[in-house]
């Protein structure tokens, strides 16, 4: 997991509430056994349709999904965020997340940026408006931005200080057991030579 302070990139307007898991990478992408090659399977049955909003080349290389309300609810599968992340986006923003969705997300680096329904919308509208408008999401100050012309969006989003941290430090689940890896290997060789043990 890469550390994150701040993202600025363009975005995609998706106006589509409720969206679900099994919308964002339908089961059929459920057998590979890799954690990579996912992005081909976002959203698939939707961009079957030449009119879905990420066939529009306007929005192409985007990294930011500004998504409607309750977006990610349903089945806990984690590849609902690898297919995010493998497409390209590094952040998605919507005023309600599915729970198990964006705790996913922290785990691996996609940044889910909770704000008002007003908000959300406005911002649709002014990327919808100028599909290359620069979106900027501040980590440290927790604050979405963006302008173009006379429009503007500003929003702060909340984010606890444990997950703030670790994108902004870059550290997955792994990473963060890592930084206990010295106490990890003293505990091991202090333990009888009958218990379990983590060593090959």
């Amino acid at each position: 997991m890469k550390p994150t302070t701040i993202i600025r990139a363009s975005g995609v307007p998706l106006r589509r509430s409720d969206v679900d898991t099994d919308q964002i990478i339908p089961s059929e992408w459920l057998k590979r056994v890799e954690r990579t090659g996912f992005g081909s399977g976002l959203f698939s049955e939707w961009r079957e349709d030449p009119s879905f909003v990420l066939n529009d080349e306007r929005y192409r290389g985007a990294k930011i999904l500004v998504a409607g309300a309750n977006f990610g609810v349903g089945s806990s599968r984690e590849h609902a965020v690898w297919a995010l992340q493998d497409y390209g986006f590094e952040a998605v923003v919507s005023a309600r997340f599915g729970d198990i969705f964006r705790s996913n997300c922290t785990k691996v680096g996609v940044v889910p940026v909770m704000i008002d329904e007003s908000c959300v919308e406005a911002l649709q509208t002014l990327i919808e408006s100028s599909p290359s408008s620069e979106i900027t999401i501040d980590l440290s100050e927790l604050t979405i931005h963006a302008e173009s012309g006379d429009r503007s969006v500003t929003a702060s989003f909340p984010l606890d200080p444990f997950t703030q941290e670790r994108f902004i430090q870059g550290l997955d689940d792994i990473a963060l057991t890592l930084r206990y890896e010295a106490n990890i290997t003293s505990f091991e060789q202090t333990r009888a030579s009958w218990l379990p043990t983590t060593r090959l």
